[in-house]
């Protein structure tokens, strides 16, 4: 097998090198930013198929994910668990598009006031420091590299290369289409709670980890600012606790912004040397293993 260079080290791009280092590539991962410092890290990472498109390729995607994820939930060294939850939703609507991604989805009766309808499922919830460390030590393992380094263009030394660099691809993609919605959380400390909580239209959501949970957040179109705003902090706070109270007097641990890799569809394609992967929105740990598989398959041919 030849030499594969995957730009981005985030967790599409450490996922697509896993896999192809285990399907015999030599792989070697370039990146400006180090896996902890992307906006993978931020993520509260809970599975969903959020500002993704197209919605057939992402749920094919998605479940492919899912069940790498329910797999890796068996090693506590990964980070993941699969926990049970509930999306609210504000009026009634018909089974979600991405439903054919999950093994079983319910429809809840126990609902908080204001809410008449919402499902329940197991998700994975993926701790993403742990995760994104996990994936660097699995590169290593499988003969990989990582190396920080800013490149001004995709290399062109006749290897063949992986785009991975999220919203780094206006750059590296001359793709303008690629946009940052920039999400804000507020990571405060464990109260004990062992279920999530998602309201999408608000975009409130509550993500129990094992020692913290992840409170969050917004979706601001366009805007590049990663300095955390103490009033949007005491909005999202404000909303989450309203949804769910046990959060009231939770000590606040950090807070963080991620700024979202949006585009009008995942660009998951080959083009001559360059195979692209980038576009994931809110979505990048949803789709990772699924896109992954799909990249694989693109080197090879």
């Amino acid at each position: 097998m030849g030499r594969v260079i995957v730009v981005g080290a985030g967790v599409v791009g450490l996922t697509c090198a896993v896999r192809l280092l285990e399907a015999g590539h030599r792989v070697d991962i370039v990146a400006r930013d180090l896996p902890l410092e992307t906006t993978s890290a931020v993520a509260a990472a809970l599975w969903y198929p959020y500002r993704a498109f197209p919605q057939d390729r992402v749920t094919a995607w998605g479940k492919v994910a899912y069940d790498v994820f329910a797999s890796l939930a068996d090693d506590e060294r990964t980070g993941v668990r699969m926990l049970t939850g509930t999306e609210v939703l504000r009026e009634r609507q018909p089974d979600p598009w991405w439903r054919g991604a999950v093994p079983s989805l319910d429809r809840e009766t126990a609902l908080p006031p204001g809410y008449p309808d919402g499902w329940t499922f197991v998700s994975p919830i993926v701790d993403m420091p742990v995760f994104l460390r996990w994936l660097v030590a699995r590169v290593d393992e499988l003969g990989g590299t990582l190396t920080r380094m800013n490149l001004s263009a995709l290399p062109d030394d006749g290897s063949l290369v992986v785009n991975a660099t999220g919203l780094g691809a206006r750059h590296f993609g001359a793709d303008p289409s690629v946009t940052p919605v920039r999400g804000q959380v507020v990571v405060v400390e464990q109260v004990g709670l062992d279920r999530w909580t998602l309201d999408r239209d608000g975009l409130t959501y509550v993500v129990p980890r094992t020692r913290e949970i992840v409170v969050g957040g917004t979706e601001v179109e366009g805007e590049w600012s990663r300095t955390p705003d103490p009033d949007v902090a005491d909005q999202v706070l404000h909303r989450a606790t309203a949804l769910v109270p046990q959060l009231e007097g939770a000590r606040v641990l950090r807070h963080k912004v991620g700024l979202r890799p949006v585009r009008p569809g995942v660009r998951l394609e080959r083009e001559g040397a360059v195979v692209h992967c980038y576009g994931h929105g809110g979505a990048g740990v949803t789709l990772s293993w699924g896109c992954a598989d799909a990249v694989v398959e693109l080197v090879d041919d």
